[in-house]
């Protein structure tokens, strides 16, 4: 059997008139960290968003080609709702809601039907202790999560993802807006949840898709130039567009 956990095929994505994705044929391995870089605008960010079909949210949106999520179709035959479960996502501001840190990470389980207390307490530590955040807010489960710094805000994010078990995880540019002791801690934690979950992240940051990632896309005008391991992207590309990217010469 493949151990592929997400594979796309020609896959097409249009705004109203204008084409974002073009053809674009990935295959993501299973228990892998997958980095996709290029310059704004290239269609990384879109693509990210097709695999647990937030781009259905966009009115003009229409897509063609296939989305296979463990070999199904995600476009076809597959619960939005479901999927969005197995397939998590962290944004690239630090999302929180607006309540307790604690009802931050049981917001899913309860939706999912989780309702006794003893196991959602179960859920938001071992959550909390997954996203590398448990020592910090033990003691302020109770408090607003706003009060967080930003870091810590995106690993409750993160921990709020790993709430409802997902098995794939979705990252647009989780790093952006922090500063770089943030952003190590991230980049620590998801090298170890590689072990347990297939981890996609969209990055401007060309540095962190080599530090974290064992395979990196270039992407450019909504086509995928080239994919392969990171290592190769980066010492040995295959298409002069991405050693021209990945050298500074346009981006």
């Amino acid at each position: 059997m493949s151990s592929l956990k997400i594979q796309t095929k020609d896959l097409d994505l249009f705004y109203g008139d204008l084409k974002a994705l073009n053809k674009v044929s990935i295959g993501v391995q299973a228990n892998s960290i997958t980095a996709l870089i290029g310059p704004s605008g290239c269609g990384k960010s879109t693509f990210l968003r097709t695999i647990n079909r937030m781009n259905d949210l966009i009115e003009s949106v229409r897509i063609n080609g296939n989305v296979l999520y463990d070999g199904v179709d995600i476009y076809a035959e597959y619960d939005v709702i479901e999927l969005r479960k197995k397939i998590g996502m962290v944004f690239q501001k630090p999302n929180p809601f607006p309540m307790t840190v604690f009802d931050n990470v049981a917001y899913g389980p309860r939706i999912h039907g989780i309702r006794k207390k003893h196991q959602l307490e179960e859920i938001v530590e071992e959550s909390c202790r997954n996203a590398a955040l448990w020592e910090e807010v033990k003691d302020r489960l109770d408090a607003p999560a706003l009060g967080l710094s930003g870091g810590q805000q995106q690993r409750l994010c993160i921990a709020r993802v790993l709430a409802v078990q997902p098995d794939v995880i979705l990252m647009d540019e989780p790093t952006s807006a922090l500063d770089p002791i943030s952003t190590a801690k991230i980049e620590d934690l998801i090298a170890v949840l590689k072990k347990n979950y297939t981890i996609i992240i969209v990055t401007h940051n060309m540095q962190q898709a080599g530090r974290i990632s064992d395979y990196t896309g270039f992407f450019l005008n909504g086509i995928l130039v080239e994919m392969a391991e990171t290592r190769e992207i980066f010492f040995k590309p295959r298409d002069q567009r991405t050693e021209d990217y990945i050298t500074g010469r346009f981006g």
